[in-house]
């Protein structure tokens, strides 16, 4: 009889690649329970998980049964025509297929398909046990694995991301004998490499996680950085601090230990006259520290590192942390000191002799750019135009520095810092500060309007720029990063209110594009819907459906602030009752319409309204109108729509009882003309019929 018993797979290497080893964990688990799937094991699928450190791939199924399900088996012959000859008797290529069936021709089948009839052999084949097939699973999940650069070792003709060690493979409480990666599997694993070098024999998949933690190793990923999480906050407490806490430092430590260790550690507070920045750079990229804050957010002269071994005595590891780490910041202080040497602004010849893209010039080109395109925004934004183009202008001159030359991740954040040193006003500060971002997602526009006038100039004229000369993203291809980008300019456009007509700002940027050729003016639409596109996704993640974009930006408004706010009266509109009825009818009004068979007119000739639902919807749409037009002007859009959404009864009304296409051309016009201006007057929002609404 099957039954379902707990599976572990531990894959015991040597060091393992930070970055990517929690994903190949996940695609190990995926891999193996697809390839079990395939055999037709039952598998527990709610119950697996993977866990990894260092050293180590871990899957565990919560539940594989013992026995390989039973398949029903069809193989195809020859066609019944090529298996029978003329006296119907069976050929050749009809005796070979049964014959390696190694059955009679008596005991194979006829299928009827379209494309004729042929022999087939249907047999049910009796399921293996699963410890038989559980090693060519593993192989085959584990071949599948995306390693870009497999390594070999020793003699092996086997290749894996690191070299393998040992392999630990349970099917319930038992063994399961086998090969992987060329490595007899076994029921022994390792301990953490210095507390308990000793082998430790896993008996079950239950007590596995309490053996190896007894062992010095949290093989749960998630219980490694809780552990990590607190240790930090606590080391930074005790030394008066808070500690800043990245999610990705604290994912790439967790993926470096097996048994973390947190050691608060200070240096000499002279350093602290280098800019932030670069000091946190430092710790965090360079020698994966957690820098240490005090109350205001201003860095501290301490710091915490996280040791992969319980030290007898921490001290030394302490000293050792603080002694590399030393020289790291000995060689920002030197060149920052050198760098505030030179005036910031007198970098920007140097800008010239670095190419941006051969087809766009020198980074001072487009520094220029942007610095033109930066004075135009300011003027309709209302921000000193003169301020933007000089703090353009000096938007780049960093790059030069010998601190961004050693400090590459540094790009962006030392222009504000050499400014403030040598005494640029604090909106150029603080707008140089700002020029990247939003870098991700996640992070905030630029906090102040000068800032923001910067970072727009700058993404537009990337945008206009890659676009024209062809080198848009292709597929899941963005080398350039022109999705982040676009997204970058959208959220700074709507999140900082800036209500610059957008087909405009496009249109700018590609006049300052060298080169620019009439069929390459064309992909300002393009370029216009690209960015929509990006839209569409940040809308949605916020729980606004595609519908309810589609329909704003049917209307095409002229700004991204003023397509926000009615993308998100229409959506609280269409969880009005009414949204559903007039969604319906702007839909038919819209189908009418079309079918006209002469131009539709603009005005309603009130002695050709009949008395009834035609001349109630007519005197409903009069009152409506003014109160229409007001909200609309002070962008008032839902207060427009619920204005609108009395219109329901009458619209109703007006469908169960006129006829719109009368056969007397004087009516019918006159009547697709009051639809019009019912249809027009949605539109002015939005075009409702897009809605998807369940009627």
């Amino acid at each position: 009889m099957s039954r379902l018993l707990p599976l572990l797979l531990e894959i015991g290497t040597e060091e393992l690649p930070p970055g990517s080893v929690g994903q190949l964990a996940e695609a190990l688990r995926a891999n193996l329970c697809a390839e079990l799937a395939a055999l037709g094991i039952l598998t527990d699928l709610e119950h697996s998980m993977a866990m990894w450190t260092p050293r180590r791939l871990v899957v565990q199924l919560g539940g594989v049964d013992s026995t390989q399900e039973d398949q029903d088996v069809e193989r195809r012959g020859p066609a019944v025509r090529a298996g029978l000859d003329a006296d119907g008797n069976p050929t050749r290529a009809l005796l070979g297929f049964a014959q390696s069936n190694d059955v009679p021709v008596e005991m194979l089948e006829r299928v009827a398909t379209d494309k004729g009839e042929w022999f087939v052999y249907r047999s049910r084949r009796v399921g293996r046990p699963t410890r038989e097939l559980l090693p060519g699973a593993v192989n085959a999940a584990v071949a599948a694995l995306p390693i870009n650069r497999p390594m070999r070792w020793g003699a092996r003709d086997t290749a894996f991301v690191r070299p393998v060690h040992w392999v630990v493979l349970l099917h319930g409480d038992t063994h399961v004998p086998g090969e992987v990666l060329g490595v007899a599997t076994g029921a022994l694993t390792r301990g953490h490499r210095f507390h308990h070098a000793d082998p430790v024999r896993v008996v079950s998949s239950a007590t596995y996680v309490d053996l190896l933690r007894n062992a010095h190793v949290l093989v749960d990923a998630e219980e490694r950085r809780a552990r990590i999480r607190s240790q930090v906050e606590a080391e930074a407490k005790r030394v008066g601090g808070v500690a800043r806490i990245s999610e990705a430092l604290l994912h790439e430590v967790a993926n470096l230990t097996e048994w973390p260790v947190s050691i608060a550690c200070s240096f000499d507070r002279d350093f602290l006259r280098v800019p932030q920045d670069a000091l946190v750079a430092t710790m965090e990229v360079n020698q994966r520290f957690f820098p240490i804050v005090d109350a205001n957010g201003t860095l501290t002269e301490h710091f915490v590192g996280v040791a992969n071994i319980e030290s007898r005595e921490p001290v030394q590891i302490r000293h050792g942390y603080e002694r590399v780490i030393r020289p790291r910041f000995a060689d920002a202080r030197f060149f920052f000191d050198e760098d505030l040497k030179t005036p910031l602004a007198s970098h920007r010849e140097g800008l010239e002799r670095i190419t941006f893209q051969q087809k766009l010039g020198s980074v001072w080109d487009k520094t220029l750019r942007v610095a033109e395109l930066a004075r135009v925004i300011a003027v309709r934004a209302g921000v000193d135009a003169a301020l933007a183009t000089h703090a353009a202008s000096l938007s780049r001159c960093d790059l030069m520095t010998r601190m961004v030359g050693e400090f590459p991740e540094l790009q962006g954040s030392m222009g504000g810092s050499y400014a403030a040193a040598q005494g640029e006003s604090s909106e150029v500060v603080q707008a140089l500060e700002d020029f990247y971002a939003p870098r991700t997602a996640s992070d905030a526009i630029p906090l102040t309007q000068l800032g923001r006038v910067l970072a727009i100039a700058d993404r537009a004229d990337t945008l206009a720029g890659f676009f024209a000369i062809g080198q848009k993203p292709s597929g899941s291809k963005d080398p350039f990063s022109l999705r982040r980008t676009a997204l970058g300019l959208a959220r700074i456009l709507i999140e900082g209110d800036l209500p610059l007509n957008l087909d405009g700002l496009l249109r700018e940027a590609l006049d300052q594009v060298p080169g620019v050729t009439p069929e390459a003016r064309a992909v300002e639409v393009e370029l216009r819907e690209f960015i929509l596109d990006r839209l569409r996704s940040y809308y949605n993640e916020q729980g606004i459906a595609l519908d309810r974009f589609n329909a704003v930006a049917a209307v095409n408004p002229a700004t991204l602030p003023d397509l926000d706010r009615r993308l998100r009266a229409l959506d609280t509109f269409a969880r009005m009752p009414e949204a559903v009825s007039l969604a319906a009818a702007h839909k038919r009004i819209g189908n009418l319409l079309r079918k006209s068979p002469e131009p539709v007119r603009d005005t309603v000739d009130s002695a050709l309204l009949q008395d009834g639902p035609e001349r109630e919807l007519a005197d409903a749409m009069a009152r409506s109108a003014e109160e229409l037009s007001v909200r609309v002007a002070a962008h008032e859009y839902l207060a427009a729509l619920q204005g609108l959404a009395p219109l329901q009864v009458p619209v109703d009304a007006y469908f169960e009882s006129v006829m719109v296409m009368d056969e007397d051309p004087a009516l019918r016009a006159n009547r697709l003309a009051l639809l019009a201006q019912l249809r027009r007057a949605f539109l002015a929002i939005a075009d409702i019929a897009e809605l998807d609404l369940a009627l």
